[in-house]
């Protein structure tokens, strides 16, 4: 055997061995063998790539470049060589360099599918959608049936937002290759974003079935059960996830939003923490944080949160909106009235800047109000199909299916457990539908015990809820949630009962065409309002607010125990002006009122709830801004018995609103307890309640029309005591002789009003605003 036939089978000895070395991660034996090969034959072309190949990976990129570069000069058209340089490059981060690589592969071997799509890619990632699109185009013209191509082209669009086409090419994907598990998974983020998580979920489930262990199909299946509120489900599919991939980033983030919407909040931070720290400036990382800093009433660092988000992206949606809503929560007015203008014009130039319930407390329009909710409806509901086709059904009793996440100890609970109780069973059947948290309070048990039916569906997915409520055959289903928090609009929007009706949780319009009526009054929405609402609207003869105050136990509401002034932190002499509102409702304008009757009213104190305690100290600093000690604004803590709290009020002496926002359940409390309120009559349904409840309690006196005579009529009432005890009087003559209080009267008011609604539908009319006649 010749000298160079001996050398020959050497190397191809030694060049086996390095190929298995590399195979079982012994890197540097693959290099030492690889050397000793181009000693003996420098110009051994595969032992340069592979030697390139084993010094990439061992982080030594610079000579991985010069190794492939050597094989380069000897065989210009390697497509292993170019290859090679490419995915060095790509490590190195030097994606325009890889790309130019990856078209010299290209060049020599088109039909080299792996390399388009990874161009492609690279394109994307450059900002260069057009020209990824355009190479993956010209590939598939060449190769139309290429499984491999037609993902990648799902995955270019999908990239620009471009998901119904993204949609199509990995239908196409997947058609030619049904066992191609990437194709379903794309299928299936396509879909998600779609906003048809049923159908991802399947296409996510068909990628699982394939490949058991694809960690992206498990992420993608946390998504869209995220999507659908199947939390627990989507925190498994996360978790399984991360058990084959610990360092996706996507699943820890489906795994933190899983997590704050199971109310385990602390560990979502630590889920959005993982992602910060190798992602810093991932916009959904700040804005999980700041979700969860909200639930946890930290709101300075939600607000840190958000401040981070928007230095990603000034121009979020609804970020900007929700920023602010914390702001006016902290009383932190800083820069707030261009910020509130800002708002309302990027609403007027049909954005979504906030949430619509975030837009009532700085909104006096009740058109821009309007603009703001249609905008949410098409952000997220056309795409449901109607759960309910049309039919008539037909019962003994009329069945009314109340729809709330707010079936606890919250002001809506409050406000409704009256009407429950006072049904008449003997016409209507009562089910309730909470999908709130169980707080296992007192209010939460009555409420179970007023209604025929009480089904907690807080963990029920959206279709389930909504199969749940068709078998029911709900007739009237009435929502008492809207757009706060725990909406569940999306069920209403897939049509799951006949009549959908709008009441008592939420002040505004829904904007929505699945929405049929929403329960008003004369007061709360004059005539002329009516084009301002997207439901027909429904005027209740007094008012429009259910109240609740008498209970079915004999038990007194009010604490028969008043406590001492000193127990309340109150001056013993002093004229207590107070606003238990939130926060969010005070805002610069209505302090300023406050403020200067604090200075026309010697020893006179303002009384508010104890809010957030840097929204404390900002109220202190503002009235001291005003000219007044902040020593005068008094907070009253949050008291566990609402007995308790209505008994503290008669301390006050008058209760001043607030707008574009009043008091509701609060003006309520207040008269309840002999407390008069002082409104200003708004524009808008939020700010027009307080004149409902005072016209129905006989105190029209104190609606005022401006903030001017708001602030004249209550310097007057702190100035001619006996004026003021007239009126407080006077509300304690009405309190038990007015509506405003007679739940039973307006049990019989909405049950007309249900009533009317009911033989409409039955006869196939279509809704129409309904004006019921008193009932006396």
């Amino acid at each position: 055997m010749s000298k160079a036939s001996s050398q020959s089978v050497a190397s191809d000895r030694e060049f086996a061995e390095a190929l298995s070395a590399l195979h079982v991660g012994k890197l540097n034996d693959a290099e030492r063998l690889l050397k000793t090969i181009l000693r003996g034959e420098p110009k051994h072309i595969e032992a340069l790539n592979l030697l390139g190949v084993v010094l990439g990976r061992l982080g030594r990129n610079n000579q991985a470049i010069a190794s492939f570069d050597r094989a380069l000069v000897l065989a210009p058209n390697s497509v292993e060589a170019w290859y090679g340089r490419g995915m060095t490059l790509l490590a190195m981060n030097e994606p325009r360099q890889a790309i130019k690589s990856f078209g010299r592969v290209i060049a020599v071997k088109p039909d080299f599918s792996q390399v388009h799509l990874l161009r492609a890619k690279l394109l994307v990632d450059l900002g260069r959608q057009d020209a990824a699109l355009k190479a993956i185009d010209a590939f598939i013209a060449k190769v139309p049936d290429s499984a491999e191509a037609w993902l990648g082209r799902s995955n270019v669009l999908f990239g620009a937002t471009r998901y119904d086409e993204a949609l199509s090419a990995a239908e196409r994907a997947a058609a030619l290759r049904p066992d191609f598990a990437e194709a379903w998974q794309a299928r299936g983020n396509a879909l998600h974003e779609l906003k048809r998580h049923d159908e991802a979920l399947d296409a996510y489930d068909k990628a699982l079935g394939l490949h058991p262990h694809f960690a992206g199909a498990w992420h993608g299946r946390g998504n869209a059960l995220n999507a659908l509120k199947r939390y627990h489900e989507a925190l498994i599919a996360c978790d399984k996830a991360l058990a084959l991939a610990p360092d996706l980033t996507e699943a820890w983030l489906g795994r933190g939003f899983a997590l704050v919407e199971l109310r385990r909040h602390h560990e979502a931070l630590r889920a959005f923490d993982r992602v910060a720290a190798s992602m810093p400036n991932l916009l959904e990382v700040w804005l999980g944080r700041g979700s969860a800093y909200v639930q946890l009433k930290q709101l300075d660092k939600a607000l840190s949160a958000y401040d981070r988000a928007l230095a990603i992206k000034p121009d979020l949606e609804r970020t900007r909106g929700g920023r602010l809503h914390i702001k006016l929560q902290l009383s932190d007015w800083t820069k707030v009235n261009a910020e509130i203008s800002d708002i309302i014009a990027s609403v007027r130039a049909h954005e979504t800047p906030i949430a619509p319930f975030e837009f009532l407390a700085i909104s006096s329009s009740p058109a821009d109000q309007l603009s703001c909710a249609k905008k949410e409806d098409l952000a997220d509901r056309h795409s449901f199909p109607a759960a309910w086709r049309g039919q008539t059904y037909a019962h003994d009793r009329i069945r009314i299916g109340y729809f709330s996440a707010d079936l606890r100890n919250h002001a809506v609970g409050h406000l409704a457990v009256g009407l429950l109780e006072a049904h008449d069973q003997s016409r209507f059947e009562t089910i309730a539908f909470s999908f709130g948290p169980d707080d296992n309070s007192a209010m939460r048990r009555r409420i179970k015990s007023a209604v025929e039916h009480f089904i907690d569906v807080e963990n029920v997915s959206d279709a389930d809820l909504t199969a749940l409520i068709c078998r029911r055959e709900i007739d009237i289903l009435i929502d008492l949630t809207g757009f706060t928090t725990h909406s569940r609009s999306n069920v209403l929007a897939r049509r799951v009962a006949p009549i959908q009706v709008n009441f008592l949780g939420y002040s505004g319009t829904m904007g929505a065409d699945c929405i049929d009526y929403i329960i008003g009054d004369r007061t709360i929405i004059p005539e002329d309002h009516f084009r301002f609402y997207s439901e027909r609207v429904v005027w209740l003869p007094d008012t429009y607010q259910s109240n609740a105050y008498r209970l079915s136990d004999n038990k007194p509401s009010v604490s028969e125990r008043l406590p001492t002034r000193a127990e309340c932190n109150l001056p013993e002499r002093a004229f207590v002006f107070c606003c238990f509102n939130n926060t969010y409702k005070i805002t610069p304008k209505i302090f300023d009122v406050w403020m200067r009757l604090l200075r026309a009213v010697p020893d006179s104190v303002l009384w508010l709830s104890k809010p957030h305690p840097t929204a404390e100290a900002n109220l202190g600093k503002e009235a001291e801004l005003r000219g007044v000690s902040r020593g005068r604004i008094i907070f009253a803590p949050k008291l566990d018995e609402m007995s308790d709290h209505l008994a503290r009020q008669r301390h006050a002496d008058l209760f001043l609103d607030t707008l574009p926002y009043n008091a509701h359940t609060t003006a309520s409390d207040a008269l309840w307890a002999g407390l008069p309120v002082l409104t200003c009559l708004g524009e808008t349904f939020a700010g027009r309640v307080a004149a409902s409840l005072l016209k129905a309690v006989g105190l029209s006196e104190l609606i005022t029309t401006s903030l001017t005579e708001y602030e004249d009529l209550a310097l007057k009432l702190a100035r001619e005591p006996s004026l003021l005890a007239s009126i407080k009087a006077k509300l304690a003559r009405n309190r038990d002789t007015y509506p405003l209080f007679d739940t039973a009267r307006f049990a019989r008011h909405i049950e007309a009003a249900y009533t009317t609604m009911w033989q409409r539908y039955q006869q196939g009319e279509p809704p129409r605003a309904i004006a019921v006649e008193s009932i006396d």
